[in-house]
């Protein structure tokens, strides 16, 4: 368990991530979300139920499999709404790997050496408010805003 692994949205940071952290950093993507939205139990206080497609599953395999080899792991998707519910979903499906004090939250805005650098040196947690407002306005789409544009 030598390296951490860095864990961003798109393949296309793969490299550039990898560059600028070092060989002491193994970066993977997790081209976008990992689980979907398939329903919502209005009954049991809006608890929104996932599902996973053969593609998912596939990435989440590998993204596994990298992440038994690393004492941390740094979940970087994208720093808005939907990236940090990527981040809270890949911690919820890696966290028998590792304990829970060695996932960071990392943000940046720009794709720079000294962005990625800063950011991995002012490591966060996952921040609960923006996962929940993902959630809950996805779930909203799906109850009534998909429903609504069919009229």
């Amino acid at each position: 368990m030598s390296k951490s692994l860095v864990i961003v949205e798109s393949p296309t940071k793969v490299k550039s991530v990898s560059k600028y952290l070092g060989t002491e950093y193994k970066v993977v993507a997790s081209v976008g979300h990992i689980r979907s939205l398939k329903d919502v139990e209005i009954d049991n206080e809006f608890n929104p139920i996932y599902k996973q497609s053969e593609d998912e599953i596939q990435r989440i395999e590998g993204i596994r499999k990298a992440a038994k080899d690393c004492h941390r792991i740094y979940l970087a998707p994208d720093p808005d709404r939907e990236g940090e519910a990527i981040a809270w979903h890949l911690f919820e499906l890696l966290k028998d790997i590792n304990n829970e004090e060695n996932f960071y939250r990392v943000t940046y805005n720009q794709i720079t050496r000294d962005a990625i650098i800063s950011a991995f040196n002012d490591p966060k947690r996952i921040n609960m408010f923006m996962v929940n407002a993902q959630r809950a306005r996805q779930s909203l789409d799906l109850l009534v805003g998909f429903k609504g544009s069919l009229l």
